[in-house]
C-alpha cells in the first residue's frame, strides 16, 4: 500500500474519532438533560420524590430523635399523595437549593419561599400555602446595658448600618432595593452558612445588631427570647410557596392539585397549629433534645459514638437502631418482656450478661457485642458490606433464624440472598406463607414487622445524617 493510501486511510480514522467523540458528547449532554427535565412520570417511575428544605426550629428538625417539621409533614402528605417515597436533602443555603433544583438533583424546594418577580423568571411556584412579611430583628434597649442601642423604628434609620441575611434571601434583595430607595446605603452582609434562627440568636447575644427575615421565624424564636425586637416592618405581606423547574410542568400541576384540596383539610391545620400556634413548639424549644438549638438527639449520645466504631458502624445508625427499640428511655419494658435501650428478649439478655439492673451504658455496651455477633454471622455468609447493615437490623428485630430462612427461600426461587432490597426482603414479609417449604427451619414469622423495622431504622439515618452533622 503506497504512502498516499496509508495517509487517507488515517485521515478518515481520524475524523470518525472526532465525529464519534462529538456524538458520546452530545449524547452525555442530552442524558444530562434529560435527567434535568424529570418530572412527574419519571417520580412516578422511579418512585420518590426528592425535595430540599431548610432545617430550624419549624421547617424541619429534630426532636427527641424523631424528624419532624411543617415542611417535612406537608411533604410527607405530598408523597403519600403521588404514591412515593420522600427522599429529604438539607441545605440552608438557598442559593445552593436552586442550584440543586436547576441541576437536577432535587425535584422540588419545600421551603417558605417568597415569589418575587426575579425568582419567577427562572423557576414555576406552586399554588401559596403561607403568607410572611420581613422584619427588622434588633435588641430591645436595657438601661443596664449601655451597649444596646436605641431601637429603629423607621427603615430609613438603616442607612448607614450594617444588616445581616441569608444569602440570595428575599430579605437580601429587598434590602438592596431599599438602599436605592432611600438614597442611602444599607451595609448588607448576606451569610452562606447561617439560618435564620441562628441569625436572630446572634441578634440576641450581641455578637450582630440587626437581622432582617421572615416574620414567622421570629415569632417562634421570640417565645424563648426576650430581648428582642421585630416590631419594625420592612416589607410588605407576601405570599409564600414552594418552587419547581420550569421543565416540570406535571408534578407541578399534580401538586397544585394536592395543594389546592389539602389547605382547606382539617389535617392541614393541625399541622399548621402543631409549629406555629401551640404552647407545645415552645416547650420543644426549650427541650435538651430540641437538636437545632442543643446539638444533641440524646442523653446517650456519647455512648453512641464511643461504642459504634466497635462494629464500623456510623454513631447516627446505632441512635436510630436504639430510637427504634426503646425511644432512648433506659428503664423501658415491652409486653413481650423486653427491657432497656436495647429491649433484649429474656434469653439474649441472659447470653450476654444483662439483667434490670445494668446501667444504660451497660446495656449499649452489651447491644454494640450482640451487633457484632450477628454482623459477624452475615459476614461469614458473604454478604457485602454494603448490604450487611440491613440483615443485622432484620435479625436484631427476628432472630437470625428467620434471616437464615429467607436467604434460603430467596436461593430457592431465583432471588439473590445476598441482597436486601426487593429480595431477601420479600421473603422475609411473606414469610408465613412459605412456612411450609422444606427449607424453612425456623417457622413462621410476622415478616411485615420486621420489613417495616429495618425500613424505619434506615429512613430515621436518613434523616439524623441531614441533620446530625
Amino acid at each position: 500500500m503506497n504512502l498516499f493510501i496509508t495517509g487517507r486511510i488515517k485521515w478518515v480514522v481520524f475524523l470518525a474519532s472526532l465525529v464519534m467523540f462529538s456524538c458520546i458528547s452530545k449524547d452525555s449532554t442530552r442524558i444530562k438533560q434529560q435527567e434535568q427535565m424529570r418530572d412527574l412520570a419519571k417520580i412516578l417511575a422511579d418512585g420518590k420524590l426528592v425535595a430540599v428544605t431548610d432545617y430550624n426550629s419549624t421547617s424541619y428538625f429534630l426532636y427527641k430523635g424523631e424528624p419532624m417539621g411543617y415542611q417535612y409533614d406537608m411533604l410527607r402528605d405530598l408523597a403519600s399523595f403521588l404514591g412515593v417515597k420522600l427522599e429529604l436533602v438539607a441545605e440552608n443555603d438557598i442559593e445552593k437549593s436552586f442550584e440543586m433544583l436547576r441541576n437536577g438533583e432535587v425535584d422540588i424546594i419545600a421551603n417558605n419561599l417568597t415569589i418575587t418577580n426575579q425568582r419567577k423568571k427562572a423557576f414555576n411556584f406552586t399554588v401559596p400555602h403561607g403568607e410572611t412579611r420581613l422584619v427588622l430583628v434588633q435588641r430591645k434597649s436595657n438601661n443596664s446595658d449601655e451597649s444596646v442601642k436605641p431601637l429603629i423604628a423607621n427603615p430609613l434609620e438603616l442607612s448607614g448600618k450594617v444588616v445581616y441575611v441569608q444569602r440570595s434571601s428575599a430579605s437580601a434583595q429587598r434590602l438592596k432595593h431599599l438602599s436605592e430607595e432611600i438614597g442611602g446605603n444599607i451595609m448588607l452582609v448576606e451569610l452562606p452558612k447561617y439560618n435564620e434562627d441562628q441569625l436572630i440568636d446572634l441578634v440576641s447575644t450581641g455578637e450582630i445588631d440587626y437581622v432582617v427575615c421572615d416574620e414567622t421565624a421570629v415569632q417562634i424564636k421570640a417565645a424563648t427570647l426576650s430581648n428582642i425586637d421585630f416590631t419594625t416592618v420592612i416589607g410588605f405581606p407576601q405570599h409564600t410557596a414552594w418552587a419547581m423547574r420550569k421543565s416540570s410542568p406535571d408534578l407541578l400541576a399534580k401538586t397544585n392539585d394536592w395543594l389546592n384540596g389539602f389547605l382547606k383539610t382539617s389535617q392541614y391545620q393541625r399541622v399548621k397549629r402543631k409549629y406555629y400556634n401551640t404552647p407545645n413548639h415552645v416547650r420543644r424549644l426549650n427541650s435538651d433534645y430540641f437538636y437545632v438549638q442543643q446539638n444533641r438527639v440524646s442523653e446517650w449520645d456519647e455512648y453512641f459514638k464511643k461504642h459504634s466504631s466497635k462494629i464500623n458502624w456510623d454513631w447516627r445508625l446505632l441512635a436510630s437502631l436504639v430510637y427504634q427499640e426503646s425511644r432512648f428511655k433506659h428503664d423501658v419494658v415491652s409486653h413481650r418482656g423486653a427491657m432497656g435501650l436495647m429491649q433484649f428478649m429474656p434469653q439474649t439478655a441472659e447470653f450476654f450478661g444483662v439483667d434490670s439492673t445494668v446501667s444504660a451504658v451497660e446495656q449499649i455496651e452489651a447491644g454494640v457485642r450482640y451487633i457484632k455477633w450477628l454482623d459477624n454471622k452475615m459476614l461469614d455468609n458473604n454478604i457485602p458490606e454494603q448490604e450487611r447493615v440491613k440483615f443485622v437490623l432484620a435479625a436484631y428485630n427476628a432472630g437470625i433464624g428467620h434471616v437464615i430462612d429467607a436467604r434460603n427461600l430467596a436461593r430457592k426461587y431465583g432471588k439473590n440472598p445476598n441482597v436486601w432490597d426487593e429480595n431477601v426482603e420479600y421473603f422475609i414479609r411473606h414469610k408465613s406463607e412459605f412456612a411450609s417449604d422444606t427449607v424453612v427451619r425456623y417457622g413462621r414469622l410476622r415478616g411485615e414487622e420486621t420489613y417495616r423495622y429495618v425500613s424505619e431504622i434506615i429512613d430515621r439515618y436518613e434523616h439524623y445524617k441531614n441533620i446530625l452533622r
